[in-house]
């Protein structure tokens, strides 16, 4: 696994021949750096004793003989916890890690075989390699994450659409006006602007409104979603990119049609 030592050693064979010898106290344990710098602040934890249980009655019977370096046990969403590893000498089933440069599928029948070969009796099952145990601790943090994605895409969706309509009224309304304007020589550019300019004070409003309010619950965010910042700046920059070009594009088909308008059909309108 790359986890380093920082103090002590590793386990050894003698380790075993003195737990199942006549001492079934002298067994040995290692432990992570959060264990060590928690119970044994300033000092070195290797040599000290730990064992089960509470009060002044618990025995310690495990001596502590190294100290490796932190390391995540249920997921990257729970930390780092204290950890106390000891050595099973094959009494119990085990987990076995294998590091391999062949790629997993082929991987899978090649520790089979191995294990057919020392003991055609010993089961191998749950195999599956550490992106795939990833995939599987993760698997609700990027359902969350893919239905928050997609909630996202179609309320900015729906506010094209509502904002299209919008400015749509807007220049219905205003069909009169606008036809004055161009029959007293106004250029097509400046009644686009018009129209857009209203467009971008929609855009500057729901902005004033938005940014505060994500900012707020950015904090929330980052605790329900793995790996997500309660602010990341290139976000939220790229979100109001977005939004703006959104904006601009639904607004700009209405002032392309406000500026084509017929100012003769406009003051027959009414």
């Amino acid at each position: 696994m790359k986890t380093p030592f920082l103090e002590g050693r590793d386990f050894r064979d003698s380790d075993a021949k003195e737990i199942t010898g006549s001492d079934q106290g002298s067994g040995v344990a290692i432990v992570n750096r959060r264990f060590a710098e928690h119970f044994f602040p300033g000092r070195s934890a290797v040599g000290k004793r730990i064992g089960p249980g509470g009060g002044p009655t618990a025995k310690l019977s495990v001596e502590i003989v190294g100290v490796v370096a932190d390391s995540l046990y249920e997921g990257p969403r729970e930390g780092v916890h204290r950890q106390v590893f000891v050595p099973n000498w094959g009494k119990n089933s085990a987990a076995f890690y294998v590091r391999t440069l062949t790629p997993s599928a082929a991987s899978y029948g090649m520790v089979r075989r191995e294990v057919r070969q020392l003991d055609s009796a010993i089961p191998v099952y749950g195999m599956k390699t550490v992106e795939g145990q990833l995939d599987e601790t993760l698997l609700t943090d990027r359902l969350i994450a893919m239905l928050s994605a997609g909630f996202g895409l179609l309320a900015t969706l729906l506010a094209t659409v509502g904002l299209y309509g919008v400015m749509a009224f807007v220049v219905a309304r205003r069909r009169r006006e606008l036809g004055i304007r161009l029959a007293l020589g106004a250029q097509r550019g400046l009644v686009i602007w018009l129209v857009m300019r209203e467009v971008l004070l929609l855009l500057a409003i729901g902005l004033a409104v938005g940014i505060p309010a994500a900012m707020g619950l950015g904090r929330y965010v980052a605790a329900q979603l793995y790996g997500i910042q309660a602010h990341d700046p290139a976000i939220a920059g790229s979100t109001v990119a977005l939004l703006t070009v959104v904006s601009a594009a639904a607004g700009l088909i209405p002032a392309q049609r406000a500026s084509r308008i017929d100012p003769i059909l406009a003051l027959r309108h009414d």
